[in-house]
Protein backbone atom coordinates (compact mmCIF):
# COMPACT_ATOMS: atom_id res chain seq x y z
CA UNK A 1 0.00 0.00 0.00
CA UNK A 2 1.50 3.55 -0.63
CA UNK A 3 2.03 6.27 1.59
CA UNK A 4 -0.75 9.08 -0.08
CA UNK A 5 -3.53 6.57 0.41
CA UNK A 6 -4.47 6.68 -3.19
CA UNK A 7 -3.51 2.82 -3.43
CA UNK A 8 -2.25 3.50 -7.21
CA UNK A 9 1.31 5.16 -6.52
CA UNK A 10 4.66 3.44 -5.12
CA UNK A 11 5.65 6.67 -2.65
CA UNK A 12 8.09 4.94 -0.72
CA UNK A 13 10.81 6.83 1.70
CA UNK A 14 14.22 7.70 1.57
CA UNK A 15 16.22 4.34 0.35
CA UNK A 16 19.92 3.88 1.46
CA UNK A 17 22.03 3.16 -1.61
CA UNK A 18 25.17 2.23 0.94
CA UNK A 19 25.00 0.43 3.79
CA UNK A 20 28.45 0.79 5.16
CA UNK A 21 27.49 5.15 5.59
CA UNK A 22 24.97 3.74 7.66
CA UNK A 23 26.86 5.19 10.67
CA UNK A 24 27.18 8.53 9.12
CA UNK A 25 23.14 9.09 9.28
CA UNK A 26 21.47 10.80 12.03
CA UNK A 27 18.84 8.52 14.38
CA UNK A 28 15.69 10.60 12.33
CA UNK A 29 16.95 10.33 9.13
CA UNK A 30 18.06 6.42 9.60
CA UNK A 31 14.14 6.17 11.64
CA UNK A 32 12.85 7.28 8.36
CA UNK A 33 15.05 4.72 6.13
CA UNK A 34 14.13 1.91 8.42
CA UNK A 35 9.93 3.22 8.54
CA UNK A 36 9.92 4.07 5.30
CA UNK A 37 8.37 6.96 6.34
CA UNK A 38 8.72 9.76 3.21
CA UNK A 39 10.11 13.27 4.31
CA UNK A 40 6.92 14.90 3.58
CA UNK A 41 5.31 12.89 6.25
CA UNK A 42 7.96 13.47 8.43
CA UNK A 43 7.53 12.00 12.45
CA UNK A 44 8.93 15.52 13.44
CA UNK A 45 6.92 18.58 14.47
CA UNK A 46 6.46 21.08 11.07
CA UNK A 47 8.95 24.00 11.63
CA UNK A 48 10.99 22.34 14.70
CA UNK A 49 14.42 22.19 14.75
CA UNK A 50 14.39 18.51 14.54
CA UNK A 51 12.80 19.15 11.29
CA UNK A 52 14.43 21.45 9.57
CA UNK A 53 17.75 19.48 10.60
CA UNK A 54 16.08 16.19 9.36
CA UNK A 55 15.53 18.33 5.67
CA UNK A 56 19.02 19.74 5.67
CA UNK A 57 20.91 16.31 6.54
CA UNK A 58 18.16 14.42 3.79
CA UNK A 59 19.71 17.26 1.27
CA UNK A 60 23.05 16.60 1.74
CA UNK A 61 22.89 12.92 1.72
CA UNK A 62 20.73 13.30 -1.53
CA UNK A 63 23.65 15.26 -3.26
CA UNK A 64 26.19 12.46 -2.30
CA UNK A 65 23.95 9.83 -3.80
CA UNK A 66 24.18 7.91 -0.54
CA UNK A 67 20.08 7.92 -0.33
CA UNK A 68 17.17 7.42 -3.01
CA UNK A 69 13.84 9.56 -2.31
CA UNK A 70 10.41 9.74 -4.02
CA UNK A 71 9.53 12.24 -6.00
CA UNK A 72 7.43 14.40 -3.49
CA UNK A 73 10.86 14.40 -1.18
CA UNK A 74 12.90 15.34 -4.43
CA UNK A 75 10.81 18.43 -4.62
CA UNK A 76 11.20 19.08 -0.86
CA UNK A 77 14.44 18.76 -0.72
CA UNK A 78 14.47 21.30 -3.87
CA UNK A 79 13.58 24.20 -1.85
CA UNK A 80 15.82 26.02 0.28
CA UNK A 81 13.49 24.56 3.64
CA UNK A 82 16.13 24.08 6.40
CA UNK A 83 18.35 26.95 5.09
CA UNK A 84 18.50 30.32 7.37
CA UNK A 85 18.93 33.64 6.39
CA UNK A 86 18.73 37.09 7.98
CA UNK A 87 15.62 39.21 7.61
CA UNK A 88 15.54 42.95 9.45
CA UNK A 89 18.27 41.63 11.87
CA UNK A 90 17.34 38.49 12.58
CA UNK A 91 17.67 34.43 11.46
CA UNK A 92 14.63 33.07 9.52
CA UNK A 93 13.92 30.02 8.20
CA UNK A 94 13.72 29.50 4.18
CA UNK A 95 10.61 28.15 2.33
CA UNK A 96 8.13 27.02 5.47
CA UNK A 97 5.05 27.00 5.26
CA UNK A 98 3.74 29.54 7.74
CA UNK A 99 0.06 28.85 8.17
CA UNK A 100 -2.37 32.02 8.15
CA UNK A 101 -4.83 31.53 11.48
CA UNK A 102 -5.85 34.90 11.44
CA UNK A 103 -8.84 36.24 9.73
CA UNK A 104 -10.82 39.48 9.82
CA UNK A 105 -14.94 40.39 9.91
CA UNK A 106 -15.53 43.76 9.32
CA UNK A 107 -18.81 45.49 9.45
CA UNK A 108 -19.45 48.58 8.47
CA UNK A 109 -21.88 50.58 9.48
CA UNK A 110 -23.63 52.86 6.38
CA UNK A 111 -26.52 54.70 8.07
CA UNK A 112 -29.39 52.41 8.54
CA UNK A 113 -27.56 49.56 6.47
CA UNK A 114 -24.66 47.51 6.95
CA UNK A 115 -21.60 45.91 4.66
CA UNK A 116 -19.80 42.70 6.04
CA UNK A 117 -16.29 41.41 4.26
CA UNK A 118 -14.18 38.39 5.55
CA UNK A 119 -10.29 39.65 4.80
CA UNK A 120 -7.43 37.78 5.04
CA UNK A 121 -5.22 40.33 6.19
CA UNK A 122 -5.27 43.57 7.77
CA UNK A 123 -4.16 45.50 4.45
CA UNK A 124 -6.94 44.32 2.91
CA UNK A 125 -9.35 45.78 6.44
CA UNK A 126 -7.29 49.05 5.53
CA UNK A 127 -8.26 48.71 2.07
CA UNK A 128 -12.12 47.97 2.87
CA UNK A 129 -12.17 51.00 5.43
CA UNK A 130 -11.30 53.59 2.82
CA UNK A 131 -13.61 52.42 0.59
CA UNK A 132 -16.18 52.92 2.64
CA UNK A 133 -15.27 56.58 3.86
CA UNK A 134 -16.64 56.60 0.07
CA UNK A 135 -19.66 55.43 0.94
CA UNK A 136 -20.46 57.48 3.92
CA UNK A 137 -19.57 54.51 6.81
CA UNK A 138 -20.14 56.18 9.81
CA UNK A 139 -18.59 53.30 11.83
CA UNK A 140 -16.70 50.16 11.44
CA UNK A 141 -16.11 46.92 13.25
CA UNK A 142 -13.33 44.41 12.81
CA UNK A 143 -13.10 42.00 14.86
CA UNK A 144 -9.92 39.18 14.16
CA UNK A 145 -10.29 35.41 14.62
CA UNK A 146 -6.88 34.17 15.23
CA UNK A 147 -5.18 31.40 16.64
CA UNK A 148 -4.23 33.01 20.19
CA UNK A 149 -6.32 35.29 20.90
CA UNK A 150 -9.77 37.10 19.41
CA UNK A 151 -10.35 40.54 19.43
CA UNK A 152 -12.80 43.70 18.00
CA UNK A 153 -11.70 46.80 17.41
CA UNK A 154 -14.58 49.58 16.76
CA UNK A 155 -13.82 52.43 14.96
CA UNK A 156 -15.31 55.67 14.03
CA UNK A 157 -15.20 58.05 10.96
CA UNK A 158 -13.79 61.62 12.27
CA UNK A 159 -14.37 63.55 8.90
CA UNK A 160 -10.60 62.99 8.25
CA UNK A 161 -9.58 59.56 9.63
CA UNK A 162 -10.48 56.69 11.41
CA UNK A 163 -10.58 56.97 15.31
CA UNK A 164 -10.48 53.65 17.25
CA UNK A 165 -13.44 54.37 19.74
CA UNK A 166 -13.15 50.54 22.04
CA UNK A 167 -11.14 47.01 21.67
CA UNK A 168 -12.35 44.16 23.25
CA UNK A 169 -10.37 40.84 23.56
CA UNK A 170 -11.08 36.75 24.17
CA UNK A 171 -8.28 35.01 25.59
CA UNK A 172 -6.69 31.88 24.24
CA UNK A 173 -8.08 29.68 26.47
CA UNK A 174 -11.61 31.05 25.85
CA UNK A 175 -10.91 30.76 21.80
CA UNK A 176 -9.28 27.57 21.97
CA UNK A 177 -11.68 25.29 23.91
CA UNK A 178 -15.23 25.72 24.61
CA UNK A 179 -18.53 23.76 25.48
CA UNK A 180 -20.86 22.42 22.80
CA UNK A 181 -23.87 20.69 23.88
CA UNK A 182 -22.63 20.12 27.41
CA UNK A 183 -19.32 18.51 26.91
CA UNK A 184 -16.06 20.50 26.37
CA UNK A 185 -14.55 20.85 22.40
CA UNK A 186 -11.79 22.27 20.77
CA UNK A 187 -12.44 24.96 18.91
CA UNK A 188 -10.79 24.99 15.12
CA UNK A 189 -9.14 21.94 15.29
CA UNK A 190 -10.02 19.69 12.72
CA UNK A 191 -10.71 15.78 13.35
CA UNK A 192 -11.51 12.88 11.75
CA UNK A 193 -14.73 10.83 11.99
CA UNK A 194 -18.63 12.11 12.13
CA UNK A 195 -21.61 11.95 9.60
CA UNK A 196 -18.36 12.78 6.72
CA UNK A 197 -14.89 12.10 6.35
CA UNK A 198 -13.89 14.86 8.66
CA UNK A 199 -15.53 17.29 11.25
CA UNK A 200 -14.50 20.66 13.57
CA UNK A 201 -16.05 22.61 15.79
CA UNK A 202 -15.93 26.53 15.11
CA UNK A 203 -17.45 29.62 16.94
CA UNK A 204 -19.94 31.15 15.04
CA UNK A 205 -19.21 35.20 14.89
CA UNK A 206 -22.32 36.71 14.39
CA UNK A 207 -24.22 34.42 17.39
CA UNK A 208 -20.91 33.59 19.32
CA UNK A 209 -22.27 29.85 19.93
CA UNK A 210 -20.65 27.05 19.03
CA UNK A 211 -21.41 24.70 16.07
CA UNK A 212 -20.02 21.71 15.01
CA UNK A 213 -19.39 21.35 10.98
CA UNK A 214 -18.86 18.31 9.41
CA UNK A 215 -16.87 18.18 6.08
CA UNK A 216 -15.26 16.13 3.48
CA UNK A 217 -14.95 12.78 2.05
CA UNK A 218 -12.83 9.96 1.52
CA UNK A 219 -11.60 11.08 -2.11
CA UNK A 220 -9.96 13.80 -0.56
CA UNK A 221 -7.47 11.76 1.01
CA UNK A 222 -7.12 10.36 -1.66
CA UNK A 223 -5.73 13.11 -3.70
CA UNK A 224 -4.41 15.37 -1.46
CA UNK A 225 -0.79 14.72 -2.78
CA UNK A 226 -1.79 15.58 -6.38
CA UNK A 227 -1.12 19.02 -7.08
CA UNK A 228 -3.47 19.05 -10.36
CA UNK A 229 -6.58 17.53 -8.66
CA UNK A 230 -6.09 19.92 -6.00
CA UNK A 231 -5.89 22.98 -8.06
CA UNK A 232 -8.95 21.60 -9.94
CA UNK A 233 -10.87 21.55 -6.48
CA UNK A 234 -9.86 24.81 -5.93
CA UNK A 235 -10.79 26.41 -8.91
CA UNK A 236 -14.19 24.13 -8.81
CA UNK A 237 -15.25 25.19 -5.72
CA UNK A 238 -14.31 28.63 -5.73
CA UNK A 239 -12.08 28.10 -2.47
CA UNK A 240 -9.71 31.58 -2.64
CA UNK A 241 -13.47 33.18 -1.28
CA UNK A 242 -14.42 30.53 0.91
CA UNK A 243 -13.37 32.45 3.88
CA UNK A 244 -16.62 31.60 6.57
CA UNK A 245 -15.31 28.84 8.84
CA UNK A 246 -18.58 28.09 9.82
CA UNK A 247 -19.24 26.75 6.14
CA UNK A 248 -17.92 23.10 5.51
CA UNK A 249 -16.34 24.74 2.18
CA UNK A 250 -14.23 26.48 4.11
CA UNK A 251 -12.87 23.74 5.95
CA UNK A 252 -12.69 21.39 2.94
CA UNK A 253 -10.80 24.01 0.43
CA UNK A 254 -8.30 24.31 3.48
CA UNK A 255 -7.42 20.89 4.24
CA UNK A 256 -3.81 20.35 3.32
CA UNK A 257 -3.61 23.07 5.56
CA UNK A 258 -4.57 20.67 8.54
CA UNK A 259 -3.36 17.53 6.86
CA UNK A 260 -0.89 16.41 9.88
CA UNK A 261 -3.33 16.32 11.95
CA UNK A 262 -5.51 14.52 10.40
CA UNK A 263 -3.05 12.10 9.43
CA UNK A 264 -2.60 12.84 5.94
CA UNK A 265 0.95 13.28 5.87
CA UNK A 266 2.62 17.00 6.27
CA UNK A 267 0.68 19.76 5.99
CA UNK A 268 0.75 22.09 3.07
CA UNK A 269 0.28 25.91 2.81
CA UNK A 270 -2.50 25.62 -0.06
CA UNK A 271 -5.86 25.68 -0.90
CA UNK A 272 -7.58 22.11 -2.60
Amino acid sequence: MCNCGCNTCETKGPLLTEGKVKSLLSEGLQYHIDKQVPLFETVYRIGSEKHLALIKEARKMYSRNVIDLCEEDEALIGTHLGEFALYEGESVPLDLPMLNEAYYEVVANLGDKKTKENLDSFEEVQDFMNKMVKRNAISVDVTKFGKDKEQTIKYNWAGDKWEQVSKSDINESELDEAEFKGKDVPLNKPKRGGSKAYYVYVRDPKTKKVKKVSFGSGGLRAKIKNKEARNAFAARHNCKNKKDRTKAGYWSCNLPRYASALGLGANMNTFW
